[in-house]
């Protein structure tokens, strides 16, 4: 599980305990993922409460998730938008591991959201792209990117397009445990996020922050 970079383990629980409301379900999914090997992929709890806070606030009602992993995002924020639009909510959620969705399909049945969530299996930039070509242009609400570093230009320049004005994009890692900061650090993931960042940074079409919640997360707002 991803944890916000200075916080210490007290601090880290406190906010878990008083500034998280979390489902059954997503402890669940959190506790069961916890023991997978890769674990530190999935996102922390009090990262998931923000994303359905920030869903309700924009009265979200269609979602895109690229990296589903084993769920916990996705379910999060379909029992937000559930919760506000019922059956009429809908979240597309992007991956190439079947496994992956496999696990994620289990939480969204348990939690109810199974009949408002759409997996599409496959490289997700072609996912996106399709999703432009069948007229979804300025349709969705809201897009969390959670998946592979070298990839997040082609996802946050088709995801733009798939937003609608005042929609919100969250990506993920961009602090990437802290090596975006350290000149030293040129592995392609790390360059691949400090040039979005800088992008970001500098687009005209956007609104922009960086957060220093979990792995960091930029907060993006089209204009």
């Amino acid at each position: 599980m991803s944890v916000t970079l200075g916080v210490s383990d007290a601090v880290k629980a406190y906010v878990q305990h008083w500034g998280v409301r979390e489902a059954p379900v997503l402890a669940r999914c959190r506790a069961e993922t916890n023991a997978l090997p890769n674990a530190m992929m999935q996102i922390s709890p009090e990262q998931g409460a923000l994303m359905q806070v920030l869903a309700t606030a924009l009265r979200a009602r269609r979602a895109l998730e690229v990296g589903v992993f084993t769920g916990y995002s996705s379910t999060a924020v379909a029992l937000a938008m559930q919760a506000m639009h019922g059956e009429n909510a809908e979240l597309v959620a992007c991956d190439m591991s079947e496994d992956f969705v496999g696990r994620a399909r289990g939480y969204w049945k348990e939690a109810g959201v199974a009949g408002i969530i759409t997996a599409r299996i496959a490289p997700a930039a072609e996912s996106l792209k399709a999703l432009i070509a069948e007229g979804r242009v300025g349709a969705f609400d809201m897009m969390f990117i959670d998946a592979d570093k070298t990839g997040y230009d082609a996802y946050y320049d088709l995801g733009l397009q798939l937003l609608r004005q005042g929609g919100m994009m969250l990506i993920d890692n961009m602090l990437w445990s802290g090596a975006v900061a350290d000149p030293s650090v040129t592995t392609p993931d790390t360059l691949a996020l400090r040039a979005l960042a800088a992008k970001i940074h500098g687009d005209p079409r956007v609104e922009m922050t960086l957060a220093t919640v979990g792995d960091g997360l930029s907060i993006i707002v089209k204009r």
